[in-house]
């Protein structure tokens, strides 16, 4: 049974209150905090006077609110500070490599949001058929943003570098790599859940002569889908992937299962065992942490980017799939995620003048950080790029991996 929903804003501000108090206490130890808090970033490599790749300069007048509010809130406060324009650093990727290999979310993570942690996993369901299209408003944000600095086939998801040479190759390797894995055939029906702006069933449908349905809870990318497969045997849907009940050959889903939440992870796989034909292939391609410390210790991504999402346990994956699917293959490539960020950050700077306007500084600035500190996250192989091979009860024959 589900905890009530009206609970949990109230839970949220019985610690605001927390917060408080927490930071009235380390405004009374300042000296002590903000020797501890800058020991901490120099043990992990990272200079609070600017010097170095990943060297930080704080706005004159405001070390005492940053140290403050990073002793309180570490993620959370760097985020929004750096939103605010309080702090500057020459690379963000490398600043959150080294924070991360320091391991310094280990230490730092308050009770507080340890609390709000296992609110939202651990009692709520934050993705609920209801609360699943939350997530829409980052999708939503605006096709152009997303054709700014996304590869023409707006794959928004980790390319695959192994011999590609730039972005545009490094997705169409991934789609190809995606259909070699699913041992497509002519006339194949296939489902791709979480279908975004279409780009991987238009590739599919053109290539191998299969049948797509594509189900995503974005409007506007559904729009864009349509029109980019006009012509193909390709149908989009904006549909929650609870509601389907028909069969399939086979079934891929790229870059959605951060957004079904491990209290709907059994579920989402019943779901897919239902909707696969008995010999059918599944393919699952998902951002992974191999380490549960890991798991959702950044809210500011589920502020400002991701609500409600939920990056998955390797060890929840596996749980949940027990009794439903084998598991034929499993290939992380979450270095490639590294390089597949830097590029959108790079188009994202180049199409800026033209962005501007409608969007701010603001949110030139979070979506910077965003971009960059995911990608020192990859690089330092706190993230991982899991592609899952699955199948109902193993293939007779065995099943040939690719790479």
């Amino acid at each position: 049974m589900e905890v009530a929903h009206w609970l949990y804003p109230l839970v949220l501000s019985i610690l605001a209150a927390y917060k408080n108090l927490e930071r009235l206490i380390l405004t009374l130890l300042f000296p002590l905090v903000k020797k501890l808090v800058i020991g901490r970033f120099r043990k992990a490599g990272i200079d609070l006077n600017g010097n170095g790749p990943a060297g930080i300069t704080i706005r004159p007048g405001h070390e005492k609110e940053w140290i403050l509010r990073v002793a309180c809130d570490l993620e959370l406060g760097l985020g929004e500070m750096y939103m605010e324009g309080l702090w500057e650093c020459k690379s963000l990727d490398k600043f959150m490599f080294l924070m991360l290999k320091s391991e310094m979310y280990k230490e730092a993570t308050s009770f507080r949001n340890s609390c709000i942690s296992y609110l939202r996993h651990g009692l709520f369901n934050m993705q609920t058929m209801k609360k699943a299209f939350e997530v829409s408003s980052h999708y939503d944000l605006g096709n152009d943003l997303f054709e700014s600095f996304l590869d023409p086939s707006m794959s928004y998801s980790c390319g695959y570098w192994r011999t590609a040479q730039n972005l545009n190759e490094a997705q169409t390797a991934k789609m190809e790599l995606i259909a070699q894995k699913l041992k497509l055939r002519e006339g194949m029906r296939v489902l791709d859940v979480g279908c975004g702006w279409g780009g991987l069933a238009r590739h599919l449908a053109k290539n191998y002569g299969v049948t797509v349905v594509g189900v995503t809870i974005g409007n506007e990318g559904a729009e864009y889908a349509r029109k980019v497969c006009a012509g193909l045997p390709v149908e989009i849907r904006v549909q929650d992937y609870r509601t389907l009940n028909e069969k399939f050959d086979r079934i891929v889903s790229v870059g959605m299962f951060e957004h079904v939440g491990s209290k709907n992870y059994r579920e989402y796989f019943e779901v897919v065992n239902r909707c696969l034909v008995d010999d059918g292939i599944f393919l699952l391609h998902t951002i992974g942490v191999h380490d549960v410390r890991m798991e959702q210790k950044d809210p500011w991504t589920l502020k400002y980017i991701f609500p409600n999402g939920q990056i998955p346990y390797y060890r929840d994956v596996d749980e949940a799939l027990e009794g439903l699917f084998l598991i034929e293959d499993w290939h992380n490539f979450g270095v490639d995620y590294g390089k597949t960020l830097l590029c959108w950050r790079d188009n994202f700077d180049v199409a800026w003048p033209q962005l501007e306007s409608k969007y701010g500084n603001t949110f030139y600035r979070m979506w910077k950080f965003y971009l960059e500190t995911s990608a020192g996250a990859f690089a330092a192989r706190k993230l991982n790029l899991w592609q899952i091979i699955l199948t109902k009860d193993g293939l007779l024959n065995g099943y040939d991996s690719v790479r």
